[in-house]
């Protein structure tokens, strides 16, 4: 196994949390630290909430509305707590090499994609066109619904004009035809959630 500690250089980067955490190499570490990264611009990362805060934070909300936390389970870096009609579930978010997707259940029949980005694996739950997924609670089989995230802090202007064009140059493929900086600024946050 290799921790943190080998890589100091980039240490002060991560939450107190996430510092006590063992990575299983340098790819893994670097995923992390690029999707803390832009959990931390998105504004629905809630850091070190505990389950049951996300279940009080979610308490009122309609089914749908998710957010992102630190997983309170040392084998894994982020949880997602979602407010389902049931009920909120907090589901682990796993990490590899590979890159992160949702923690399956053995009952599941369904493959479980993996992204290079926490933003990315939300998207794709969130933009399912119409495919349903179903997680496992309690012994009843859920659907998963993310329908918008909860926010805990007010993104800029600047930030939200970023994911409404992430949204639409993904929609008609056009990023490519904007000027370079944009293009690099657009990347820095590449997701339009």
């Amino acid at each position: 196994m290799v921790t943190q500690s080998k890589f100091p250089s980039m240490t002060r980067v991560l939450d107190s949390n996430l510092r006590l955490r063992t990575f299983s190499s340098r790819v893994e570490y670097n995923l992390v630290l690029s999707s803390v990264h832009k959990l931390q611009e998105s504004g629905f990362y809630w850091s070190t909430v505990s389950g049951s805060q996300a279940n009080i934070l979610l308490g009122a909300e309609p089914a749908g509305t998710f957010l992102i936390r630190d997983s309170s389970d040392r084998r894994h870096f982020f949880t997602l707590s979602v407010k389902t009609e049931s009920g909120t579930r907090n589901l682990r978010i796993q990490c590899d090499p590979q890159g992160f997707s949702l923690q399956t259940d053995p009952r599941s029949l369904q493959p479980v994609p993996r992204f290079d980005c926490v933003l990315k694996l939300l998207w794709h739950y969130m933009a399912s066109d119409g495919k349903r997924y179903y997680i496992y609670a309690a012994g009843e089989r859920v659907p998963l619904l993310l329908s918008r995230p909860l926010f805990s802090s007010v993104s800029s202007l600047q930030h939200l004009c970023r994911k409404a064009v992430n949204g639409q140059t993904e929609q008609y493929g056009a990023k490519e035809q904007l000027p370079l900086p944009i293009q690099d600024f657009l990347q820095e946050y590449d997701s339009p959630v």
